[in-house]
């Protein structure tokens, strides 16, 4: 109001440090982003926001109270009032004892009256089924640092923790348990997720039987406008929309019951198009990441004949989560050099993604598959992307032939990058996990084995390294390679047709969100009112 920036106070360890908000217009929305570098801080407190991996238990503490303490009274100093709050992931959950502690303060309310006001108002989604992506914290920090607000909300420091604690035994403070607690609402990001989950989670209801745990399913969905190519939006308007009001208004306005009508020749020459702009793009990156290790001339002509176009492509771009098993492919050498190396039938697999930095092992996935493409014999045929973003994420989900996915089961919890794909008619091959044990079917794409059991990783990692060699070999490559007098593999296109007609109506944001609303944002702005 008086033109100065907007600061907000959080008490951290017995200091109130000033915290500074930006606001970022997206699109049609804003983004609220919290700041802690600022002069009137003292230099311990001022990195706490300076970058999201990286610092130790007692940084990650502090940032998850700036996140969740100060993002409610962020949206309290700019005038913003939801009746709805959504916590994703644990990382934010201190929002809700800060919710509970104002209602407290200004409402006169007791700890029992706002926790229930508090719980009716508020969704959690838990994103991730492997046990390390859930933040715990020492009782002795969670102490430290939150006993001030104990005290405010009425609450000794034991009763707090056994907020957080999964069974009465548990030594850590869990961030998801107390979002679990403290959310009426709960939602996992697929249905096989939401099994999952309550398998996780039954110990916070032992009483109930595992089909009651209140686990719901909304499973994800990809903004399809942000990774359809321009070609394809261009086709899918030509033959699919209703009416046509800018390119955001494609999604809403295809009817995509027409692809059958969609002329075969238009629908190929649209991905090929795609498939050669990704290989110019793959051919020009390679030449700068050798050019930057000082290669000689040989090399970098080398790097211009990486890739055929013609060639069955198959993609994999993903973070290197061990689980998701990028190395899966190189399991057995002799069978993938048979694959890429045949004559008739030959393939190539264009390789990209990024390790979390302090995951050791997805690190070394990444130096076995760059490694792998430096060796002779595969020269070309796998190619390793270096530094991945979500351009070349786009150029490869919309200009390979397969889309590759190959997690460990039930560890995927929704994976999206296949909606993608498959928006751009590229067709997966994948293990029946996250999202595609619901959109897979034998017309659309591939499964990677079933959902079976096996007696250890080693027997698992057989089977499914064996099962993508024997697709790849005995029906895929032959289904692209078969074609008609015209030239086009008209087996091949009626599967693209059927899986942009089947997923892309189904995966995607619109739909994800209207779940939300419907399920849970409605009752819950009503339980607020």
């Amino acid at each position: 109001a008086h033109g100065a920036p907007l600061r907000i106070d959080v008490q951290l360890d017995g200091e109130t440090i000033k915290v500074g908000i930006w606001k970022v217009p997206v699109g049609r929305n804003s983004l609220i982003l919290l700041d802690t570098n600022l002069p009137e801080n003292s230099p311990q407190f001022r990195p706490i926001t300076e970058q999201l991996y990286g610092g130790d238990r007692e940084n990650r503490i502090r940032q998850e109270i700036v996140l969740g303490v100060g993002g409610a009274r962020a949206l309290e100093a700019m005038g913003l009032a939801p009746t709805v709050f959504h916590v994703n992931e644990g990382h934010s959950a201190f929002l809700l004892f800060e919710r509970i502690r104002a209602l407290m303060a200004g409402s006169g309310l007791s700890f029992k009256e706002a926790r229930e006001a508090v719980w009716a108002s508020s969704a959690f989604t838990t994103h991730t089924p492997v046990m390390a992506g859930n933040e715990y914290f020492d009782f002795a920090l969670v102490t430290k640092y939150m006993e001030p607000y104990c005290k405010q909300m009425g609450l000794t420091m034991a009763e707090f923790l056994e907020i957080g604690k999964e069974e009465t035994t548990s030594m850590g403070f869990c961030m998801t348990v107390v979002a679990l607690r403290l959310c009426s609402f709960i939602n996992a990001v697929s249905l096989l997720h939401r099994d999952t989950s309550r398998d996780m989670w039954h110990k916070i209801w032992p009483a109930l039987p595992h089909y009651e745990i209140p686990i719901d399913g909304v499973t994800n969905g990809v903004h399809t406008c942000s990774w359809i190519s321009h070609e394809h939006q261009k086709l899918y308007r030509k033959y699919l929309a209703k009416d046509y009001h800018g390119p955001d208004s494609v999604m809403d306005n295809c009817d995509w019951g027409k692809m059958t009508e969609v002329d075969d020749r238009d629908l190929w020459e649209t991905h090929v198009i795609r498939k050669q702009k990704l290989v110019k793009l793959v051919r020009d990156r390679l030449k700068r990441q050798y050019q930057r290790l000082g290669s000689d001339r040989t090399v970098l002509d080398e790097a211009e004949q990486v890739l055929n176009p013609d060639f069955l492509t198959i993609g994999f771009a993903r973070r290197f989560a061990t689980y998701k098993r990028a190395t899966l492919f190189m399991r057995n050498l002799e069978r993938l050099l048979e694959i890429v190396t045949s004559e008739k039938l030959p393939v190539q697999f264009v390789v990209a993604g990024k390790a979390h930095p302090a995951d050791t092992q997805g690190k070394e996935f990444i130096k076995a598959v760059a490694k792998l493409s430096m060796d002779k014999r595969f020269k070309g045929r796998v190619v390793f992307v270096e530094d991945y973003n979500m351009n070349v994420a786009r150029y490869m989900v919309q200009g390979v032939d397969v889309w590759l996915n190959n997690p460990i089961r039930p560890l995927e919890a929704s994976g999206t990058s296949g909606m993608k794909a498959a928006a751009n008619g590229v067709l997966n091959l994948s293990v029946l996990d996250g999202w595609w044990a619901e959109g897979y079917s034998p017309e659309v794409g591939w499964s990677i084995g079933s959902p079976e059991v096996y007696n250890s990783d080693e027997e698992r990692d057989y089977v499914e390294s064996e099962a993508i060699y024997n697709l790849l070999q005995k029906v895929i490559a032959p289904l692209y390679y078969d074609r008609g007098p015209d030239g086009l593999p008209h087996g091949w296109i009626k599967m693209m047709k059927a899986a942009i007609r089947k997923l892309v109506p189904h995966f995607n944001t619109h739909r994800m969100v209207v779940e939300y609303y419907e399920k849970f944002y409605v009752h819950a702005h009503r339980a607020t009112k």
